[in-house]
């Protein structure tokens, strides 16, 4: 059994981030574009895609995790004979075939279909990243994305065979995709060697996508940004990633935002925090100050007595939610000035409040 992780050189307990930016170094590195068809990098990124596809859909990923704890057994062709408990009996853990055919993505435990074809299959998703500032990520934005992907070969309509040929199924796996190996009381399952996996053999290739059924073309689509994403935030466009195989449907387009930071907003969830300074007397005496927000200036009351750092929430004026809608609040952090130089008129006037204050500040310090 294939180890997926080692694959895209990752730990078993990685994240689907951590395996998606493995995954695209990878691909980079072994497309076959980059490496003008060769064959031995255009099998290590059928690799690198399959090992991808698995691990990033949570079922598949939870699926192959259970064969691989057992070492990739099935069970043997007498398992739970007169049991009542056969492959894919309730309860149990079906053939090893149906678990490879849903992670190979083949229908029927990687049948083939009904009329002798081997099934389609979904196109691999395309992920870009989508640079924004701070006030389109707070008001959203429809923005154009250009990107590279794979498309059907409009010569061959995608089957990747020559004009009045087609491909055949392959003899060894018999369009399954998979091949099952004898290993004494086990039953192994691994890609099929003859097709990689495709199902399908073509004898006659296509001269214009070389038997890949598809072609890289330069795309452009234009892609919605809501309101109120962060860096980081996966907006998906189905059906604008690379096409599927055998008439399979196409994956998706995922943008990822990357917001530039805001020269006033730092942003806490969905709670935009602003730094507000003010005056000694404002923070002493209390009073009435104007601070930004993102929809324009709004005026906020300062009680009588703040000390620095205070924060002050000014409700509804954040970040809009993503979920559940509305937005979050606004939080004013006073920040007390204390100023440099001071007029004469400014000093006389200090040291006669200092003269009637009596209280100690450091008094706790000694207590």
């Amino acid at each position: 059994m294939t180890d997926l992780y080692k694959t895209l050189g990752v730990s078993p307990k990685a994240s689907e981030a951590e395996i998606k930016k493995a995954y695209r170094t990878l691909a980079r590195k072994y497309h076959p574009d980059a490496n003008h068809g060769e064959a031995k990098a255009e099998e290590r990124f059928k690799e690198i895609s399959h090992a991808h596809d698995v691990l990033t859909d949570s079922a598949k990923r939870r699926e192959y995790d259970t064969r691989r704890r057992f070492g990739g057994m099935g069970r043997g062709p007498a398992a739970g004979a007169g049991r009542g408990r056969g492959p894919g009996a309730a309860g149990g853990f079906g053939s090893f075939a149906d678990v490879m055919g849903s992670i190979f993505g083949t229908r029927g435990g990687g049948e083939s279909s009904s009329d002798g074809r081997a099934s389609a299959r979904r196109g691999i998703d395309v992920e870009v990243d989508i640079r924004l500032s701070f006030d389109q990520a707070m008001t959203g934005v429809s923005i154009p994305v250009a990107f590279d992907r794979r498309e059907l070969c409009s010569t061959c309509s995608g089957s990747g065979a020559k004009a009045g040929t087609a491909p055949r199924l392959c003899p060894e796996c018999k369009g399954r995709g998979v091949r099952g190996r004898d290993a004494g009381s086990f039953a192994l399952s691994e890609p099929c060697t003859r097709c990689s996996g495709n199902g399908t053999v073509i004898d006659d290739p296509c001269g214009e996508c070389s038997g890949r059924g598809t072609i890289a073309r330069s795309a452009r689509e234009r892609v919605r940004i809501p309101a109120g994403v962060r860096d980081g935030t996966r907006v998906r466009k189905k059906g604008c990633g690379q096409s599927g195989a055998r008439g399979g449907p196409a994956g998706d387009l995922i943008a990822v935002t990357r917001v530039s930071d805001s020269r006033l907003f730092s942003r806490k969830d969905d709670d935009l925090v602003v730094q507000v300074p003010v005056t000694f007397a404002e923070a002493a005496l209390g009073g009435e100050v104007e601070v930004p927000t993102i929809d324009g200036r709004v005026k906020l009351v300062v009680p009588p007595g703040c000390h620095d750092g205070r924060s002050l929430r000014v409700s509804g004026h954040g970040a809009p939610r993503l979920k559940g809608g509305g937005r979050g609040d606004l939080i004013a952090r006073l920040r007390i000035q204390v100023p440099r130089e001071l007029s004469e008129e400014q000093q006389r006037a200090l040291k006669e409040f200092a003269s009637l204050d009596d209280r100690d500040p450091r008094e706790t310090l000694f207590s």
